[in-house]
């Protein structure tokens, strides 16, 4: 269970905790409101009403009239006021609780602005106490329940605050995730939505995250792909000129044909195999190729490599040697792991000065097979030692050789689709090395 089930979970509870609490104070209060503050007097509001009635009668009508309304009042049900004079008897002749007395004349002398007690005089000048004693009332009290209906009404409004607090913190990364898919749709690739988030470490979070991590993959695919079309475009533009070139030549001198075809010749290859290359590269970025499969020996398809590899060296004065080699068998395409160690085998040939060789060496250090190409070339500046992997990057004396900068992308991108590693250092006797490392099946 993830986090976000633990803080419903904790919601909910808070809920009944408050509902728990609310109706506690309400029984409380409904209590209070109903037996008052002094634990011998009755002070609820009735009682109260009653006392403050018979005060009224007694100081305008006099100690009769209210004898009189008393005696016929409690004839008819029990009547719980009672009329204390100075000497402390109930002018209906009824038992006066003591601790009730003692109360009622404290209370009688403090001003209050709800009394529970009255001292009133009649017009004769006498003087009474009219109080309600707690023993006057039902010997069993009955205790105070609360209504079905007040209980729902509480139960509604603890559900209801704390569900519109539950939903106002689930809403509002939602509408910052709803604002940032909106900008993703409209192109703003560069939006970011964990920042929006705060300190929440819940799933919401989570997905925030995903989703700027997703952003951020978009936006180095759109990058790589209009930096991929302005490569691209510059790569066709010389050999499209020199097509052009040629056919003007043609038309200006028709006896100069076999030259001009065959440049025209050239430059097509050249188109053909840069659109192959594109092509392979695009598959391997997007993904389309299979997954491997196919258990194969890596030590033979090296083996492969370098006999090919010197045998075309060798015409232009160089070698190619194999140092080492182990037994590695890993899981992979052939093909593809055959065009990216050829692609980084002739890059090495390709730049290792004529009289010198190029050393390959592999060895199997499980988990992982290890293939080395060192060459003996002027090597790349530090800074741009990542960047040869880039489709289309070539350094100074790149720009000077054939090729178009891809050969190596392919290589990287075939290397990490079979979940291997690529990387190039420079050596500290000059030259070039290109580390090749692939899980061991």
């Amino acid at each position: 269970m993830g986090r976000l089930f633990w803080k419903i979970f904790f919601a909910f509870w808070i809920a009944l905790m408050a509902a728990a609490a609310a109706t506690g104070s309400a029984v409380w209060w409904h209590r209070y409101s109903r037996e008052g503050p002094d634990r011998e007097l009755a002070g609820a509001p009735p009682d109260r009403m009653i006392t403050e009635l018979a005060a009224s009668l007694l100081t305008h009508g006099g100690i009769e009239p209210l004898r009189q309304w008393m005696a016929e009042t409690t004839s008819r049900r029990p009547f719980p006021l009672l009329v204390v004079d100075d000497a402390g008897r109930d002018i209906l002749g009824r038992t006066v609780p003591e601790s009730a007395l003692l109360h009622a004349r404290a209370l009688a002398s403090e001003w209050s602005a709800r009394p529970v007690a009255r001292q009133a005089a009649s017009p004769q000048g006498q003087s009474y106490l009219l109080f309600i004693p707690r023993a006057a009332m039902s010997p069993h009290p009955s205790p105070s329940y609360l209504e079905p209906s007040q209980l729902i009404v509480i139960g509604t409004a603890s559900s209801l605050a704390v569900s519109a607090l539950l939903a106002w913190y689930l809403a509002r990364p939602i509408r910052n995730l709803r604002w940032a898919f909106n900008a993703a749709a409209d192109g703003k690739l560069e939006t970011r939505v964990l920042p929006r988030m705060g300190r929440r470490r819940d799933e919401i979070a989570d997905l925030g995250r995903d989703f700027d991590r997703m952003a951020q993959q978009l936006q180095t695919l759109v990058s790589a792909q209009a930096r991929l079309l302005h490569d691209l475009s510059h790569e066709l533009r010389s050999p499209l000129a020199r097509l052009h070139a040629a056919a003007g030549l043609l038309r200006q001198d028709p006896e100069n044909l076999p030259r001009s075809l065959d440049r025209i010749e050239q430059e097509t290859d050249r188109l053909d195999a840069l659109v192959g290359e594109v092509l392979d590269l695009a598959r391997l970025e997007g993904g389309t190729s299979p997954a491997p499969t196919a258990r194969l020996d890596l030590a033979e398809l090296v083996s492969n490599i370098v006999e090919d590899a010197r045998f075309e060296a060798q015409a232009s004065g160089r070698e190619v040697s194999l140092v080492s080699r182990e037994a590695a068998i890993v899981s992979g395409r052939a093909d593809l792991l055959h065009r990216a160690i050829e692609n980084v085998v002739r890059n090495a040939v390709k730049y290792t000065p004529a009289g010198t060789e190029v050393d390959i060496e592999l060895r199997a250090t499980p988990p992982c097979a290890i293939l080395r190409v060192l060459d003996r070339g002027p090597g790349v500046p530090n800074d741009e030692l990542t960047r040869i992997f880039e489709p289309f990057y070539q350094t100074n004396s790149e720009r000077r050789a054939d090729g178009f900068g891809l050969g190596l992308a392919i290589a990287q991108r075939a290397i990490h689709l079979h979940g291997g590693t690529i990387r190039a250092s420079n050596q500290s006797a000059g030259g070039l090395r290109v580390e090749i490392e692939l899980p061991l099946a």
